[in-house]
């Protein structure tokens, strides 16, 4: 049974969400305080984590930003923070969705079982030799979901490495940041794209030598990225 962990300060939706979650037969967590939350997430061991991001001793994006550092379960916002910024914010440091309030709770929970079996795939162990790509001191292992540069491990949150995987996968193609954003997020790019570029400068943040200089993902200008082997 997967494990569910909601921080939430306002009751009524906190307990709306584990009705229905509870409904689909997950085991649900609450906690409506943003610190000892964090505090949960780290020391136990949870599916997902459902988010909301104006929250008492630690607001979400802190949470997210924290939490992302040490573990890669799937974190999904569900806020009243409607514009833009925020959700571009919660995308790029680290969270796999953004809901905003009121929301359905059967939507949720649609969304809740789809991210649990996208990570369950991603991270599904077999015993089959890992998939590993190598390119001039940067190596991805796929199968592992872990980064190397020149022989030091980075940390990647999901999103971003899907992206920097998908683009060492297709080298020498120039992709929109609209195709990049439907390929990676899995939704059409409605006004979303942006999160395309927080995610494009963290991972060069983590692999090149010279951001100013990429050796890795290159800038298109007024097209796109591409990924130069």
């Amino acid at each position: 049974m997967s494990r569910i962990l909601i921080i939430e300060d306002e009751t009524s939706i906190a307990e709306l969400e584990r009705d229905y979650l509870e409904l689909s037969d997950f085991e649900v967590e609450l906690e409506e305080d943003g610190s000892r939350g964090l505090k949960r997430a780290l020391e136990e061991e949870f599916d997902l984590m459902i988010l909301d991001l104006m929250l008492p001793g630690m607001d979400g994006f802190e949470i997210c930003r924290k939490f992302r550092e040490m573990k890669n379960t799937p974190i999904i916002i569900i806020s009243a923070k409607k514009e833009d910024i925020d959700k571009i914010r919660g995308l790029g440091l680290g969270a796999d969705d953004y809901m905003t309030k009121p929301f359905s709770p059967s939507e949720m929970v649609a969304r809740v079982k789809a991210h649990l079996a996208r990570y369950e795939r991603l991270i599904g162990s077999g015993s089959m030799e890992n998939e590993v790509i190598e390119i001039r001191g940067l190596k991805i292992d796929k199968t592992a979901r872990r980064v190397w540069v020149n022989g030091e491990e980075k940390n990647f949150t999901t999103k971003e490495f899907d992206l920097l995987t998908f683009l060492a996968q297709n080298p020498n193609h120039v992709y929109t940041k609209e195709e990049l954003f439907s390929k990676i997020w899995d939704m059409e790019s409605i006004g979303d794209i942006a999160t395309v570029t927080v995610h494009i400068k963290k991972i060069r943040e983590k692999i090149e030598f010279n951001t100013a200089k990429p050796q890795y993902i290159e800038t298109i200008w007024g097209v796109g990225y591409r990924f130069k082997v």
